[in-house]
Parts: C-alpha cells; structure tokens; sequence
C-alpha cells in the first residue's frame, strides 16, 4: 500500500518556498499551517467561471493559510488571519465525507481553494473520497506558487487545473505579494498543468470535464505586467482558455500601497481584453465592472458569498 502523501510534510517542500520544517510535529513556515487540514469554508459556489460552477455549483472547499501575502487579497480573512478561529480541523478521511457531501448535494466538481501548501493533505483526502465513491472532477484553484516537483508527485489525482498568472515580473511580486521569484516560478508549473491537464475539455452541457484554465486579475496600473502575462500564455499555446478577471478592488492592505488604492477603469480593461485578441487568445472569459463588488466574500457569514 503507498504510503500516504502526508508524509511529505516531515520537511516540508510542498511549495516553491522549501521551507523544510516538520509540519508533522506541529511546526510551520511561511504558510503558519502545521500538518493539520484546517478548512475555512466548504459549499457550492455559484461565482466561478461558467464550466467550473454550471448550473449546480462548484464544490468549494477552502483551505485557510497561504503560500503568499497578498496585500488585495479578497480572502484575508482566512488566508491570513492567522489565528484560524473559524476553522475546522479535519483528518484526511473527514475531508474526503465533506467531498462526498458536496457531490451528493449536486456540486459539479470539487474545487480546492488555495490547495499550494496541502497538496498533500489533500491528495490524501482524494484517494479515500476516489475509494469511497467519488465521481466528480477534482479541481486545482491555486494562486500559482505551486512546486511542479509536488504536481508531479500527485498527478493523476486532479482533472482541472484552475490556478491564477498574477505576474511576470518579480518585482512586483516581491512589492504586493511577498515573493521574490513568482516569474520564475510560474512558466514552470503552467507548463506542467498543461501537460498533465491539457486543454479545458468541456461536456455536453458546458461544463468542465478535464484541462487548463487560467485566470489572470488585472491589477490598476499595472497593464504592461498584464500584458506580459497574457504573452506568455499566447507563446504556451493560443488556444489555452484564460479567465481575464476585472473585479479587483482595494482589499485587505492594498488601501496603503497608492498604487493599488483604486478600482480597475474600464478602459484599463478594454486594453487587456483587446490585448488579448491580438495575440489570439480567443477563448477567453471577461467580466463586467460589477464583478468589482460580486464577487467579494465574507468569511464571517455561513455563506460567504452572494447568491448571483
């Protein structure tokens, strides 16, 4: 019998930080989560892109902590708010009941949120779920600071990978996400989702079975990184579907970096989405300027988010 992905946790590598601390007895690194599965929130959300949510839900489930420090971040409050008082712990096993509680309620998939630092955890929890009668596409919904080490190691175990490009440039990064090298980093794991996932593969129905697809949240004055984003997804493959998201608004500490102390304008966006066709990325989802509202959730309520 293989051993249980967890084990990886004794010195943990699971994301691109190596922070090479014993999770396993109770120490953390950057993301502050020991080795215990600590969830924030799990039930159908309504709010993702067309084929992840369809007409039923997607089966949220929110893990707290995170591999970055996003100064917008629209999660904050259990990303990180490190005193996870409105968190469940969970074994592998009880996660793996809140999955299967998800698929008989109607979710069309099961959709990890923030999975980067419990991948391990998780792929646990999918194996038992997968053992017990699960059926629903598993859905990947990281911020893209993922180790491709770590991907490789549970491959097989997602059908959609959902993570976001937030930059190509480490500076930017390092200023509004506490990473140094996230353009070094993302070419890498994109390219390893694509080639695990391949292209978004859709049913019937429209909604997604299996493959790639990528978000990218246009930040205010920041149109050549986005630009640069959209670029490199061009050059991995133009056919590759993108979620090119305008719903940023000044969040958690982003109304202390001047900057970022303002809502995208719409021509901002309309240059971003024009970009895009340009460079033939053609299957491409857009969002209206009230999405800059929408889709904020609040992580004190029993549903967090907006019914739409």
């Amino acid at each position: 019998m293989k051993p249980p992905y967890s084990e990886q946790l004794n010195r943990c590598e699971c994301c691109p930080r190596h922070c090479g601390v014993d999770r396993l007895a109770g120490k953390t690194g950057f993301c502050n989560v020991s080795g215990d599965i600590l969830l924030a929130h799990a039930g159908l959300h309504f709010g993702e892109e067309p084929p992840i949510s369809g007409t039923r839900g997607s089966g949220t489930i929110f893990f707290a902590g995170c591999n970055l420090c996003c100064a917008f971040c629209q999660n904050w409050q259990i990303s990180q708010e490190f005193d996870f008082s409105n968190t469940r712990k969970l074994s592998p096993a009880e996660l793996a009941d809140e999955m299967l509680r998800l698929q008989f309620e109607g979710a069309h998939n099961i959709n990890f949120v923030s999975p980067s630092h419990m991948i391990f955890q998780m792929a646990d929890a999918i194996q038992t779920a997968r053992q017990k009668g699960l059926t629903v596409p598993v859905v990947y919904n990281s911020n893209g600071y993922d180790s491709v080490e770590a991907l490789r190691l549970i491959r097989g175990l997602v059908d959609i990978y959902l993570p976001d490009i937030k930059y190509m440039d480490n500076a930017l990064g390092q200023r509004f996400s506490a990473v140094r090298d996230y353009a070094d980093v993302i070419p890498g794991v994109l390219r390893e989702m694509l080639d695990q996932g391949g292209l978004l593969e859709l049913d019937d129905a429209g909604i997604a079975r299996r493959g790639l697809l990528v978000r990218h949240l246009v930040l205010p004055g920041q149109i050549e990184n986005s630009k640069a984003c959209l670029k490199f997804l061009a050059e991995l493959n133009p056919d590759i579907t993108v979620s090119i998201m305008s719903q940023y608004s000044p969040q958690y500490k982003a109304c202390d970096i001047p900057e970022l102390n303002r809502t995208l304008t719409g021509e901002e966006y309309d240059e971003i989405t024009d970009y895009a066709l340009e460079l033939g990325l053609e299957n491409a989802f857009i969002q209206t300027p009230e999405s800059q509202q929408t889709y904020l959730p609040d992580f004190d309520k029993t549903l967090p988010f907006k019914q739409i």
